[in-house]
């Protein structure tokens, strides 16, 4: 049950932190790189949470 808040509460964080880039005025070319490279970011944390790739700070469901 931890593991499952701490992955709510990483999830949450990383919404807030893309919305707070999201408000910067970029230009559309740098925005669409940050838009991708979040959505990389955001599919490593869930598979490293679920430990399918190694992951070291994040923790680990045992399903």
């Amino acid at each position: 049950m931890d593991i499952l808040i701490s992955l709510i509460v990483y999830l949450i964080v990383f919404g807030l932190i893309w919305w707070l880039v999201s408000m910067l005025p970029l230009p559309a070319p740098v925005a669409q790189i940050v838009r991708v490279l979040f959505i990389i970011l955001l599919i490593l944390i869930v598979l490293s949470v679920f430990g399918v790739i190694p992951g070291g700070y994040l923790p680990k469901l045992n399903l």
